[in-house]
């Protein structure tokens, strides 16, 4: 007598995809679901009332104007260098590198706001900030492209290494412009002069830095989905093979890629210096290289879902700062809980792309077809 096999309790087979508003509503929940289990992490270890600390991590954003342009601000720095990634992740080019880019431009707008101080005029000194910083940005992404696709080099490993280079090209530089000697910092750059400063709209410090950014996320979102580069980088993204077949030169859209990811991560570190802090540290960067990985991969690599997700990331990152200082917190206790949300987040997308059957349900369906 044949043997017989047990089903198992349940099947995870993969879904159709499912339309973009219903994939949302997954994540939204998502995102209830971790604000209830944080609730509870919250009262059991904490004894603090929950709704209490909800209302910290919002006020820490909305609680006054200059919070919220801050806000707006520190959206606008991750979303500039998650949009600069976006290209080479579509293409399966994973660039790490982000870090190491932007500080290259940083380094080379600081030299220009330096060393050129007393020899061109402001507006000049400003045009070459923004050459020079693009420049910077796409050698530094050029260099690991260019082994990538000459000598099939990792180029994980590579991006990575080179924001150690970069990071020790400024603090070498650092120490040379320093302010006074022996300080080891540059400290704020032309500050009596403002030489090299971007400039202020409308009195608003930072709304030149989202006008530049805004403009960016179009013609980015346009230049992957409507041009001939951006169809080409979807076609090498999913198939080298098939790129080669159809006539697409690989090596020659992975460099020219890069260049385009290095050079708006240059601009990136244009901005932070001569926009916000105009100054240059070996930390202005503040990691935005890495979690640029976390808004490019929640977004879908889509250049309009980014602002959301930049939005998220920046928001849950002041208001676990928030908590930590209200509440005489250990500041890991404010990255638990952006880590436990960021969990269910990613968690989600599990539901978007699979389903799971169990053994009675899917019974039922197989009588229904027969």
């Amino acid at each position: 007598m044949a043997k017989q096999t047990q089903e198992p309790l349940f099947h995870i087979t993969k879904r159709g995809a499912l339309p973009w508003y219903r994939a949302w509503l997954v994540r939204g929940g998502a995102v209830l679901a971790a604000l209830v289990f944080l609730a509870l992490v919250t009262t059991l270890v904490t004894g603090e009332n929950p709704i209490s600390v909800y209302g910290t991590i919002i006020s820490a954003s909305f609680s006054s104007s200059r919070r919220v342009w801050v806000l707006v601000q520190n959206i606008a720095m991750l979303l500039c260098v998650s949009l600069a990634v976006v290209p080479a992740f579509r293409m399966r080019f994973w660039n790490l590198g982000g870090e190491g880019q932007m500080l290259a431009g940083g380094l080379a707008t600081t030299a220009c706001m330096i060393c050129l101080a007393d020899v061109l005029p402001n507006w000049a000194i400003i045009l070459c900030m923004i050459v020079a910083s693009v420049a910077a940005g796409a050698i530094w992404g050029v260099i690991p492209a260019y082994f990538k696709a000459k000598f099939n080099t990792n180029e994980t490993l590579f991006t990575l290494m080179m924001n150690y280079v970069a990071t020790q090209l400024v603090a070498f530089f650092i120490i040379i412009w320093e302010v006074p000697k022996g300080a080891g910092k540059i400290g704020i750059i032309n500050q009596s002069s403002q030489i090299g400063w971007l400039p202020v709209i409308g009195g608003y410090k930072y709304l030149l830095n989202v006008i530049v950014v805004s403009a960016v996320c179009v013609a980015m979102y346009i230049y992957l989905n409507y041009s001939k580069h951006g169809y080409e980088i979807s076609v090498v993204g999913e198939s080298e093979r098939t790129a080669r077949y159809v006539g697409i030169k690989v090596e020659r859209i992975i460099i020219r890629t890069m260049i385009l990811s290095g050079a708006l991560c240059g601009l990136t570190g244009m901005l932070l210096v001569g926009g916000t802090d105009h100054t240059l540290t070996t930390t202005i960067t503040g990691g935005r290289g890495f979690t640029a990985v976390m808004v490019a991969w929640l977004a879908k690599f889509n250049p309009i879902w980014m602002i959301m997700t930049s939005f998220l990331l920046v928001f849950l990152q002041r208001g676990a700062s928030e908590i930590s200082t209200v509440y005489g917190l250990n500041q890991s206790y404010g990255d638990i809980l952006t880590g436990i949300i960021l969990f269910f987040i990613v968690g989600s997308e599990f539901f978007i792309s699979y389903k799971i059957s169990f053994r009675h349900a899917a019974r039922k369906e197989g009588y229904a077809r027969v």
